[in-house]
């Protein structure tokens, strides 16, 4: 089906594995005004195809990939390209972005998405070169990490690969494009679970672009802000997101030994300053991006992607290990093996914690590194204690105990920001639809700990500014950009002096009730209700540039906030209540500091706020006047 909108394809693809029928899916030009394309697109798609009882690991689970409308049209870090699935972690809905080349590669084959469902009889890989779609025979790929595997692949196409812990069906095993992954909820592992090893694609198709005059000018402009901002054109490219280690230490929101602390005596030996001083060979990035916060660094005698911030975090203080190059080589194991670090470092960590307390003799201990690697790749193989680690941290709990100390929600680990030093950020894990995720979850920490350094502590406001970063995120992630780019809406002037007496000011300003209000105000306003376009959003200019739709700010933010509430409505089709946007105790009830009665998540608090805020009842469903104005039909 064709678009009359710039910036798509107008065709999106479903292909059946088990019968490997190739039909084309229904999606009309009002599908793309109401959801726009990337993660929205899929949990639309998802929301209408998949019933409650579908199993993760099951012939009628759908892989569902799909692109927006930015990517290639030159918009700044417009490469990403989003994956959804029924999550084998967490059983609910999981989204995972990936700022690979396959995305775009998919765009310039004619498509604008994938829906892959059923299963193949054999282990399978997919060759998309525009209307030609092939199934190729995989036996040969099996067993490759996800190096090898790209490497065996056609050398110009885009690729989309799993390793050995997706094969094995590794419930947080991730799927890779180049050198970035899909990393989160266990997508890799509904990909083995398929015998689909991999999917490539090329073309030689562009999307027709609205008005490029227009678009090139705002993209011009745009880039000059990115590069000009003291966030994605100073601190990103100079440190990478390893840049943050230090400030999170100082704000008590460094996750140390299984989040029993908020701080690591040894921070500044696994910092972005360490890593910049003493390993960096050059800034790598995605296609299209002038930030440029990745890093090249030498592991073995090869250049290779280094480790971001989670993975640094995560594998350093929260296992207590100061070791910055055994993490720069086990984020490279665990790439070419196929897994998600974040899960791995934090059902590794848990796991530590159990064998401490004496409730599952494991082996594994706090600062007790030179037995890792193997452990990698025992769960990447289910050998061993491998077998166990490979479900993650919630099915580890429920099997030896310790769920006060097992640091998830819904079944995700967290990222590594400790949330009882930002309390907000701590409603937003538990509220993610995903689980515990840093960016679904609103990335309050933003101004609670990164920039303004708003109180950290306080309720107030935290649950109305939690759910417009939610909304704008959506809607940007959904465009096709990357959420690096929403930084610019945070002034210079701020992020250089966030201890001045400008940012005390801002920071009480933030804190005083009416803020709130306001900010509620705009979150529930009707889409039509906000007219306008503002200079630190560039996107909503350039999807009307682009798209040719009308586009404001209103417009924008509603897509975001349907997007949210389409995948909480799925969510609730599989039985999420309530009780499922939880923390561990450790994060609610223990204090992080004995002298401040504060440093714990009020979570109950924040979740009525939110609720109320959001338009759900009190029981976390979202209520029917907020899907009628949303123009969401629930069921």
């Amino acid at each position: 089906m064709s678009t009359k909108y710039g910036g798509y394809m107008g065709k999106v693809i479903k292909i059946n594995l088990t019968t490997r029928v190739v039909n084309e899916y229904l999606w009309t030009d009002k599908d793309r005004e109401m959801y726009i394309g990337g993660k929205i697109m899929a949990a639309k798609i998802l929301y209408d195809n998949i019933k409650p009882t579908v199993e993760p690991f099951s012939d009628e689970n759908m892989v569902v990939i799909t692109t927006g409308p930015f990517s290639g049209t030159g918009v700044p870090s417009s490469s990403r390209f989003n994956i959804s699935t029924v999550s084998p972690l967490t059983g609910l809905i999981t989204s995972s972005n990936c700022g690979g080349n396959f995305g775009m590669m998919l765009k310039k084959a004619g498509y604008d998405a994938l829906v892959i469902t059923g299963k193949s009889k054999d282990k399978v890989w997919i060759e998309i070169i525009e209307e030609n779609i092939k199934f190729h025979n995989a036996d040969y790929l099996w067993g490759l990490d996800t190096a090898k595997t790209q490497e065996s692949l056609p050398i110009r196409h885009g690729k989309l690969v799993i390793g050995p812990a997706g094969e094995n069906m590794v419930k947080y095993a991730g799927v890779f494009s180049q050198e970035r992954t899909a990393g989160r909820g266990g997508i890799g592992a509904v990909m083995g679970f398929k015998n689909l090893k991999a999917v490539t694609s090329i073309g030689t198709k562009k999307p027709f672009i609205h008005n490029p005059e227009k678009t090139k000018e705002l993209n011009k402009k745009w880039i000059m802000n990115l590069k000009k901002n003291s966030l994605t054109g100073k601190r990103l490219p100079k440190l990478g997101t390893a840049g943050l280690v230090k400030i999170m230490q100082e704000k008590h929101i460094l996750a140390t030994r299984n989040f029993k602390y908020g701080q690591y005596d040894d921070y500044d030996m696994v910092s972005g300053e360490e890593l910049a001083e003493k390993h960096l060979i050059k800034n790598i990035g995605c296609v299209t991006c002038p930030i440029q916060c990745g890093r090249k660094v030498e592991v073995d005698g090869k250049r290779v992607k280094g480790p971001e911030l989670e993975t640094i975090g995560l594998f350093g203080p929260n296992i207590e290990n100061n070791d910055l190059e055994l993490i720069m080589k086990w984020n490279l194991e665990l790439d070419e093996l196929g897994m998600d670090t974040i899960s791995t470092s934090g059902t590794i960590a848990f796991a530590m914690e159990l064998n401490e307390k004496g409730l599952w003799d494991n082996g594994l201990e706090f600062g007790k590194v030179d037995n890792l690697l193997q452990i990698f790749k025992d769960i990447a193989y289910r050998r061993g204690i491998g077998d166990l680690l490979a479900e993650g941290s919630r099915f580890l709990a429920e099997k030896f105990g310790g769920e006060e100390f097992a640091i998830h929600s819904k079944g995700m680990e967290l990222s590594a920001y400790e949330p009882r030093g930002a309390v907000g950020q701590g409603l937003g894990y538990a509220v993610s639809n995903r689980g515990g995720c840093h960016l679904n979850a609103g990335y309050l920490v933003l101004i609670e700990a990164l920039s303004i350094s708003m109180d950290p502590y306080t309720t107030r406001s935290k649950a109305e500014l939690t759910i417009m970063f939610q909304n704008i995120m959506e809607a940007t992630s959904a465009a096709g950009n990357c959420i690096f780019t929403l930084f610019t809406m945070i002034p210079s002037a701020v992020v250089d002096k966030h201890d001045s007496v400008f940012a005390n000011m801002a920071n009480k300003t933030l804190t005083m009730p009416f803020v709130g209000a306001v900010v509620n105000g705009i979150n529930r306003a009707n889409a039509n209700r906000l007219p306008i376009n503002i200079s630190s959003l560039p996107q909503t200019k350039a999807l009307h540039h682009i798209t040719g739709m009308k586009m404001d700010l209103g417009r924008f933010k509603a897509i975001g906030e349907r997007g949210f509430n389409i995948e909480r409505l799925f969510n609730i089709k599989r039985g999420l209540t309530r009780e499922d946007d939880s923390l561990p105790k450790r994060l609610t009830e223990e204090l992080q500091d004995l002298n401040n009665p504060k440093s714990k998540v009020p979570l109950e608090e924040l979740k009525d706020k939110f609720y109320k805020s959001r338009g759900w009842g009190n029981d976390g469903v979202p209520l029917e006047k907020t899907l009628r104005r949303l123009k969401i039909m629930s069921e």
